[in-house]
């Protein structure tokens, strides 16, 4: 059922920001390895998304991403991040829109072929397209339909931060999730308390 914005599916018509690194100076020297980094950032477990988009010819791009996070509720904004050494990069920074694909447990094998390389990862995968053509995946938790709204070098990595026109979810589907290395499904704990439910700091 929708929920957010309805139908909308109109372009957006800001035109797309493009902002360099800060001119800031670098902080001091880290003393811990890229590994031992990555392995940090591995215990903060994530959901899996797949982001869609059409290419210059039309043809379905789509790629694995876990970088997923909610950025403001009004105007409703989003953003990931994606890495600079991906070839898919030049595909997103030109797109008007691109979709946002929260993947259930029963979507695992569509995270993982969306991951590797020199395969037809649109193989037999049911789609439609969204706003600016940008395939959904059919089954997905939840789908949030973006416009191309800003963009943001950081580092070696992209970040992208979409414009929400239009979004779904499947009330009662099991997402799936990612830590360590591994996939991983929910296990209730049961639900939040009021007190917690709205903290000083949101």
């Amino acid at each position: 059922m929708p929920v957010g914005q309805g139908d909308n599916r109109a372009p957006c018509l800001l035109p797309t920001t493009v902002l360099s690194p800060s001119a800031l100076k670098p902080a001091a020297a880290t003393v811990f390895s890229a590994r031992q980094f990555r392995a940090a950032l591995g215990m903060f477990a994530t959901g899996v998304t797949i982001v869609t988009a059409r290419g210059p010819q039309g043809e379905p791009v789509g790629l694995t991403a876990s970088s997923f996070n909610s950025v403001s509720l009004t105007p409703p904004l989003v953003l990931w991040s994606l890495a600079h050494q991906t070839s898919a990069l030049p595909v997103f920074q030109g797109a008007t829109h691109y979709a946002i694909n929260v993947l259930t447990v029963a979507q695992r094998a569509l995270a993982e072929r969306f991951a590797m390389r020199g395969v037809d990862r649109w193989a037999g995968v049911a789609h439609r397209p969204g706003a600016g053509g940008a395939p959904l995946l059919e089954g997905a938790a939840a789908v949030f339909e973006c416009a191309n709204r800003s963009q943001y070098v950081e580092g070696d990595h992209t970040i992208f931060v979409g414009e929400v026109l239009h979004c779904t979810h499947q009330d009662g589907s099991s997402p799936l999730l990612y830590h360590g290395g591994m996939f991983y499904t929910e296990h209730p704990l049961g639900q939040i308390s009021p007190q917690a439910l709205r903290p000083a700091h949101k």
